[in-house]
């Protein structure tokens, strides 16, 4: 057992280590395994998502899951991550890039990330590299993806395989809630607490801006002076735009720059109902005896009207 449990260890470490390596882009910052290296369970007591911790602002996404599935069926968890194409973020080098996309799916419990050999042809072209992964070796039913070029990839598709209550007694015929989030951008706060430069950085006192300088790096260092003659420096990442000059009048927390957020985070739930294949076969025989009910019914009336007319003629 210990056994088995060090093996799936690894094995996921080789898929986090796979993930980071398969994209090769710089921004680190976007990566779910950082979410997945603080947060065991990625959702809240509260239904808060932990991606909402570090991306700050809210942008709608859409899920599209089927109403019911069967035992070992394969499916298709769809979330779709829209925001305009022709919009640049703020990389973490202070240069303009284009956004990445990311998405989150908590399945139900027993509901796994589908194996390659059942995964239909159309779906594997349309997740051509893409890599999902589960979201832990303990969480197999979070399925994780991203970051990814967001201008082919505003739609994340999740190949899902459902149980068999057949085979787990834990698994039942049920409806379940499934959750889903979607990200495009980079996020506003790091996981050590400290904030990224996607961020709109507030004077620290009241005052005069009395000097405005450009460092070596593109860095602003903005010197500001207050009414007891205190002076206070304060640094601006590379690439943001201020909005103030020098011999402005700034209030505490009053914002130095233009907020260069362009994306966001959002979340939404779903139902999914496990269906026994034994209800829907019990269900088309009821149907078909109805039907043939009503048959029998217009059939005996058919008769009934010719036997009346054969008496009135005779």
């Amino acid at each position: 057992m210990a056994t088995n449990k060090f093996f799936k260890s690894i094995l996921f470490a080789l898929t986090i280590a796979i993930n980071l390596f398969s994209f090769g882009i710089q921004d680190s910052s976007a990566y779910p395994v950082f979410a997945q290296q603080n947060y065991s369970n990625p959702r809240a007591a509260n239904g808060k998502l932990a991606c909402a911790n570090c991306h700050l602002n809210q942008k709608a996404i859409e899920v599209e899951a089927p109403q019911s599935v069967l035992p070992n069926s394969v499916f298709e968890v769809e979330v779709k991550v829209p925001y305009d194409t022709t919009k640049q973020q703020i990389g973490a080098n202070g240069k303009l890039a284009d956004l990445n996309v990311g998405g989150i799916v908590i399945l139900p419990e027993g509901f796994k990330l589908a194996p390659k050999s059942q995964i239909p042809a159309e779906v594997k072209a349309k997740n051509k590299g893409v890599f999902i992964s589960p979201y832990s070796s303990e969480f197999d039913n979070i399925l994780v993806v991203g970051p990814i070029a967001g201008k082919t990839h505003q739609e994340l598709i999740f190949p899902v395989v459902a149980p068999d209550p057949e085979k787990d007694s834990n698994i039942k015929y049920l409806a379940y809630p499934l959750y889903a989030g979607g990200n495009r951008g980079r996020g506003q706060v790091y996981p050590t607490g400290e904030k990224s430069n996607v961020n709109v950085f507030g004077a620290t006192q009241a005052g005069q801006v009395t000097e405005i300088t450009t460092s070596d790096k593109g860095e602003s260092n903005i010197v500001i002076v207050n009414s007891d003659g205190t002076k206070t420096s304060q640094i601006i990442p590379a690439g943001l735009e201020l909005t103030v000059k020098q011999g402005d009048t700034v209030k505490t927390d009053q914002g130095l720059n233009s907020d260069p957020n362009v994306g966001g985070f959002g979340q939404e739930e779903s139902e999914i109902v496990l269906q026994n294949p034994i209800r829907i076969v019990g269900y088309l025989a009821f149907c078909f005896c109805v039907l043939l009910t009503q048959i029998v019914l217009v059939l005996k009336k058919k008769q009934f009207e010719k036997v009346q007319a054969a008496e009135l003629n005779f």
